[in-house]
């Protein structure tokens, strides 16, 4: 048991990596055209094309958990709830804390959450695919923690 939970944080701990490898190659690649609405200034409407990546990463964990518990491979589960895991602190963060789609988190005083959040801002000055930087998401440098004032 110990050891599933182990593989479900260690998978948590990658999707970072390969979260930033998906922003930085393919939504800022070939995909572009899903994600070129979340990098406008006003959202439009409820939903944007840019939310179908929601449904893309979520397969790979649904088909894992699903076909991992039926198969009894309790491992790929494992690995399945961590993705799981970290599309729900992605959703958290992302269209929560920094993007205020919804207003639960509006007054944060967490120097971690306003780092976050102020890389993520940094990220979003570039309107094009071309130039960005600050591709992760919950490891973003240091110099976005330095650039808030201490209160």
């Amino acid at each position: 048991m110990l050891l599933l939970i182990l593989t479900s944080f260690v998978t948590f701990l990658l999707m970072e990596g390969i979260t930033w490898c998906t922003h930085k190659f393919v939504m800022h690649g070939f995909l572009w055209y899903l994600h070129e609405d979340h990098h406008q200034p006003k959202y439009k409407n409820l939903f944007e094309k840019n939310d179908l990546f929601f449904i893309i990463f979520a397969l790979p964990s649904s088909l894992s958990i699903y076909f991992g518990l039926e198969q009894q491979q309790y491992f790929l589960a494992a690995v399945g709830f961590g993705i799981m895991f970290y599309g729900a602190a992605y959703f958290l963060v992302h269209d929560v804390l920094i993007h205020q789609r919804f207003k639960w988190f509006k007054h944060t005083k967490n120097r971690y959450l306003l780092g976050l959040r102020k890389a993520h801002k940094i990220h979003h000055k570039k309107l094009m695919k071309q130039d960005g930087e600050c591709f992760g998401m919950l490891f973003v440098p240091f110099k976005y923690f330095r650039k808030l004032k201490r209160k």
